[in-house]
């Protein structure tokens, strides 16, 4: 892990943004399509630490970016090219357009100045959404990267944020995947290769002393 001071340098408020990936009602709410990876998110306390994340971001003037999965009712612009997509599908709770499902689940709060970008295809919450233009404009250098899966979804953010030039910041105990040691190999094996491996305690912390703040 990197030390205290180099942390805090990747973490300044000006040039940060913290990305929740997945955390909707839909994936791990109560009534997720997903249950297993929503008791692992819940139960691992992975959820809070997004959440406190999310609330720490806000009162240090970091921008908050949800990432949301959805799906239209007619399936219009969906993929269908993988195993995933089509089990997807059938499942009985479909990430459907307008619905409670797509709304990013508690205790996670969302502000008036968050951004909320939705996805209608692919696996990756940067690649084809408006995602990589976004974090341009912000001025972004560090992307934090928070929320499920740590099977799919997470190693490809981090993934497309290190190939767009960005340094990509995990917060281990702020993502969850199935099963639940698996979370912890892919970290050590995959993501430490190439992203900053942190915790939650840690990002806070260098979040309460006094940086600039993002204008506009």
């Amino acid at each position: 892990m990197p030390s205290y001071e180099q942390l805090v340098e990747q973490l300044d408020p000006a040039t940060t943004v913290l990305l929740t990936v997945e955390c909707q009602q839909g994936v791990v709410g109560p009534d997720s399509a997903l249950p297993e990876l929503a008791g692992e998110a819940r139960s691992s306390g992975a959820l809070v630490r997004v959440a406190r994340l999310v609330a720490g971001a806000h009162e240090a003037g970091v921008q908050v970016l949800h990432a949301v999965a959805e799906r239209r009712p007619d399936g219009r612009g969906a993929g269908h090219n993988a195993r995933l997509f089509r089990a997807a599908a059938r499942l009985p709770v479909q990430q459907l357009t307008g619905t409670t499902a797509v709304h990013v689940a508690e205790p996670i709060e969302v502000a008036e100045e968050d951004l909320v970008v939705r996805r209608l295809h692919g696996l990756s919450p940067l690649s084809g959404t408006d995602v990589p233009a976004l974090l341009r404009n912000l001025g972004c250098r560090s992307l934090i990267i928070t929320g499920v899966s740590a099977n799919v979804a997470i190693p490809n953010a981090v993934f497309d944020a290190v190939n767009l030039g960005h340094t990509a910041v995990v917060p281990s105990d702020a993502i969850a995947g199935v099963p639940s040691d698996y979370t912890p190999a892919m970290i050590r094996n995959t993501l430490a290769l190439v992203a900053t491996i942190t915790t939650t305690d840690a990002v806070l912390a260098c979040w309460k002393r006094p940086r600039r703040v993002r204008q506009g």
